[in-house]
């Protein structure tokens, strides 16, 4: 993401004060036990921490037995310095207002993350492990560590040093049975300097900028033969899908002084394998299978892994053991898919995927893991169920790439990774003019960490391509060394030379663009044909600030703060991006929505205002890319700048910190049904969007313009529509009808050759629309010269809505089933009424949640039924409140239905 902007961050609140030093909550930190044999791996579950001013003793001394670590901070097994302070109560609520400043503020010593931390555990060793190896695996460090092992440095920072490469040190010699010490000696990080992790305008920089084990660190215990990297590459035969061939590999390493010979054996989709190698002392050797040595690796009809709605994510396992003198040594195992990922430039030399030989478009957003790098298995579940239900294909990693949690999730949800570095800082510091050059410890620490990652990925069905640059394509020395490394490792899909339109010799040209906007555009924009809009792949965009609901800002915002968002928008928001940064300042978005919807009255009435312009803004980006997929200049991709947020945040995310769905949300969603029917801004074509593979026959389309006061002013019904699968269909072309109220309504509706509801879609839209300056564009967005005028909406009548709602229990979920009705003898149209589950009348809401549909329109005699699911919380029945544009909140009691398995009866 860019940094281009050097506007000073003047705030109008009051700073901080300078934090005092943190005080360390006691706690005592178990051992770590590690009871298991050869092919064993114990991850450190906790550590105790302290900064080096305090700590003063040397490693020799703090990896001894008996080291006094009173006053010490208990963490647990990934934290970074910062999160095992958060998790000490150390800091209150650094969510909060401009809370964080007081982290941020120089300690009474000025160096609280400026010189190095400890971090020391204890681990105990099973008795009688005759002939095991120990090692430690580090599996990432921010920014390097010195490592001792029971009063012993096993390695230096050089050794152990950036965010992705994994090490093994084999530490046999220095441990014992029963307790031993490791302590790390964890040197701080800057990611202008190191090759660690950097948050450019995202969020302001952790203030320990994310230094510590944050991948973990593994305790391996292994026999003679070590058994690393296991994968499997499948070749699936094309276009009938019908074969397979799989290529088997695992790495075998002698650990001993002395030669061994080793019988490697395994299972994978039914195959048995089986080899017997002989490694010399120190000697590591690959273990090849292929359908030429092994021929049932060629495999018929086998189960082919698909994208998400696209088809089914079936996945194989593979087994493999190395056996020594009649004893396990070793075992190693990796979960693979078989499918195949290919890409082609366009005409117009833009990328286009193609999964299992079908062209697809990638629709998705960039990813943002917890700013303080915290991992949180529950809430990276929940956040892979968002992007289920919001109907996305693809998650885009610029850096901060994830642990291997990440990758399983989305194999198992078809949802396809585009991994690849991050911009700026150092990462891209030597592609740039100017830039800080590379030496050869920095090639060292790239090399390793591509290796890593490569090792990381390769496995996974999911992952469909490495980009080695962002924002600049790397230089080529290092562009080689990356494509070299890849290869190495048998990188099977495509790599790509950065996410803007730059190409490097071994990759050829990106084919992607980077063009923007980053901030606020009319929705209109997205169908031009310029700079933005839906052709090609738009490697990361979006009109920028994306407003959270009214309970989540209160949570993140003082007083004063609110007061602000709403009343002066050329106050920059420490909520909106880093202090540096163009995006501090929401004035682009907030001009547009006083001119298109009417100045806000209060924080209330800016809200309601923004869920609508967010709406209507990212229903409109993704559409475009739909409705030009099949177009002579076609759009192949489009990534939403951003999914998520790495902490509370005014700009660029589909889902809020908290979890909570709005606008940006359900106008996602709506665009991303698997079968869709839209209106085309550019056009006014009314088009049907197939994104499964199944064709649809037999669909009826019912296309209506209304006035602002509900009158018909054109209707048609299409009836008998064949629509293919993996493709578009035009139905209709609006006229222009005579009459229109200056705001007014397209009212879409898609059903089945039984009538079944397949989609539903409501436009609000001005006669008077948005002009836009494309001559003054720059990087972040276009200037707009006239503003549509859609304030009329403010004179919408009082709406009623009937409500009824019910709640059934569903295994571990709740299920709760909305149906709104407009009564036919209401005076207006109920206009973006969202639904919200709630813990009481006026309380929380009941989070996370996914709703079939939400943020929706209805007119005098339309009734629509949603349905949302979430965990079950606990045995107090929640309550359902129903707002919208024109009609207040209300709260309407749940009332429980029977057990789906008890109904079924």
């Amino acid at each position: 993401m860019r940094l281009l902007a050097t506007t000073v961050f003047l705030s109008t609140f009051a700073l901080a004060a300078s934090a005092a030093v943190p005080t360390a909550r006691s706690g005592v930190v178990a051992p770590t036990r590690v009871d298991g044999g050869g092919g064993s791996t114990t991850a450190v579950a906790a550590w105790q921490i302290q900064s080096s001013d305090k700590a003063q003793e040397d490693g020799a001394a703090i990896s001894a037995a008996g080291f006094s670590t009173r006053g010490w901070y208990p963490v647990s097994g990934r934290a970074t310095v910062m999160a095992g302070l958060l998790e000490n109560g150390a800091y209150k609520d650094v969510f909060y207002s401009d809370n964080l400043r007081a982290v941020q503020a120089p300690d009474a010593s000025g160096t609280l993350f400026v010189n190095p931390w400890w971090y020391r555990t204890e681990f105990t060793l099973a008795e009688g492990a005759h002939g095991l190896h120990t090692l430690l695996r580090t599996n990432g460090m921010i920014a390097s560590a010195d490592v001792w092992v029971n009063g012993h440095l096993v390695a230096d920072q050089a050794s152990v040093a950036g965010a992705y490469p994994v090490h093994e040190l084999d530490v046999t010699p220095w441990v014992h049975a029963g307790s031993n010490v490791l302590a790390l000696r964890v040197h701080p990080a800057d990611p202008r300097r190191s090759l660690s992790i950097g948050w450019v305008d995202w969020n302001p920089t952790p203030p320990d900028n994310n230094m510590g084990p944050w991948r973990g660190v593994d305790i391996v215990r292994t026999g003679p033969i070590q058994l690393r990297f296991a994968q499997v590459t499948p070749t699936l035969s094309l276009p009938d899908l019908a074969h397979a061939a799989l290529t088997v590999k695992v790495e075998a390493r002698n650990l001993d002084t002395v030669a061994r010979e080793a019988t490697i054996t395994g299972e994978v989709a039914g195959v048995s394998l089986r080899r017997t190698i002989r490694l010399a002392a120190g000697e590591t050797q690959t273990v090849a299978f292929t359908p030429k040595t092994d021929p049932g690796l060629k495999l018929s009809h086998p189960n082919v892994w698909w994208p998400a709605g696209m088809g089914a994510q079936p996945l194989y396992a593979l087994q493999l053991a190395a056996t020594v003198d009649g004893a396990t040594s070793d075992k190693t195992a990796a979960t693979f898919g078989i499918r195949s990922v290919s890409s082609k430039l366009t005409a117009q030399g833009y990328r286009q995927f193609f999964i299992n030989g079908l062209p697809v478009l990638i629709r998705g957003a960039g990813w943002a893991p917890d700013m303080f790098l915290r991992d949180d298995p529950a809430r990276m579940e929940a956040e892979f169920s968002y992007v289920r239900n919001l109907g996305l294909n693809t998650i885009r990693s610029e850096g901060k790439l994830e642990n291997a949690r990440f990758y399983e999730l989305a194999d198992r949800d078809g949802i396809m990774i585009l991994a690849g570095w991050e911009c700026c800082d150092k990462w891209e510091s030597a592609a740039k003019t100017g830039g800080a050059p590379w030496d050869a410890a920095d090639m060292k620490v790239a090399q390793a960490s591509m290796a890593s990652e490569a090792r990381l990925l390769r496995n996974h069905p999911s992952v469909i391509g490495f980009l080695i640059g962002s924002d600049n394509a790397p230089p080529p020395a290092l562009a080689k060394m990356y494509v070299d490394t890849l290869q190495a490792e048998d990188w099977s899909t495509p790599i790509i030379a950065a996410a803007v339109d730059q190409a490097t010799a071994e990759t050829g040209p990106s084919g992607m663009k980077m063009t923007g906007p980053y901030a606020w555009v009319p929705p209109s924009y997205w169908y031009a044909d310029q700079l933005g809009g839906a052709f090609g792949f738009n490697s990361e965009t979006s009109a920028g600030a994306d407003i959270p609901r009214l309970e989540d800002l209160t949570r993140m915002l003082s007083p004063l703060e609110l007061e602000t968002l709403w009343r002066h928008p050329e106050v920059r928001q420490f909520h909106a991006a880093a202090d540096w940064s163009t995006f501090a300042s929401l004035a682009p978005f907030d001009t547009a929505l006083a001119k298109r919807y009417g100045a806000p009255k209060n924080l209330a009435d800016y809200v309601a205002k923004a869920q609508l312009e967010n709406y209507d803004n990212v229903r409109a980006q993704f559409e475009a890319y739909n409705a030009h997929r099949d177009a002579a200049k076609p759009s192949t991709g489009v990534i939403y700048w951003m999914l998520n947020n790495a902490w509370p945040s005014l700009h660029w995310h589909l889902y809020d910190y908290y979890m909570n769905p709005a606008g940006a949300y359900f106008g996602a969603k709506k665009a991303n049904e698997p079968v869709h029917i839209q209106y085309s801004y550019d056009t006014r074509d009314v088009l049907l969007v197939n994104q499964t593979l199944t064709g649809e026959h037999g669909l009826q389309a019912r296309i209506r313009v209304r006035n602002l006061d509900g009158s018909v002013r054109y209707e048609r019904r299409v009836q008998n529509i064949d629509l293919p699968g993996n493709g578009t269909r035009q139905v209709a072309t609006l006229p222009a009808p005579a009459g229109l109220s200056p705001t007014y309504f397209i009212e879409l509706e898609l059903a089945s050759a039984d009538a079944r509801p397949i989609s539903r879609n409501v436009y609000w839209l001005p006669t008077q629309a948005d002009q836009l300056d494309w001559a003054h564009s720059n990087w972040y967005l276009t200037p707009v010269t006239r503003y549509a005028d859609l304030t009329a909406l403010q004179s919408l009548p009082a709406a009623t809505s009937e409500v009824r709602a019910t709640l059934q229990h569903s295994g571990a979920d709740e299920v709760v089933t909305v149906t709104l009705a407009v009564p036919a003898s209401s005076a207006a149209v109920a206009l973006f009424q969202h639904v919200s589950v709630k813990r009481s009348a006026g309380g929380e809401p009941v989070l996370p949640i996914r709703w079939s549909d939400n943020d929706v329109t209805l007119w005098p005699g339309e009734s629509i039924t949603l349905t949302a699911r979430y965990a079950g919380q606990g045995a107090a029945t929640p309550v359902v409140e129903v707002s919208g544009w024109n009609a207040p909140a209300r709260s309407y009691p749940l009332v429980a239905q029977p057990a789906a398995q008890e109904q079924s009866h």
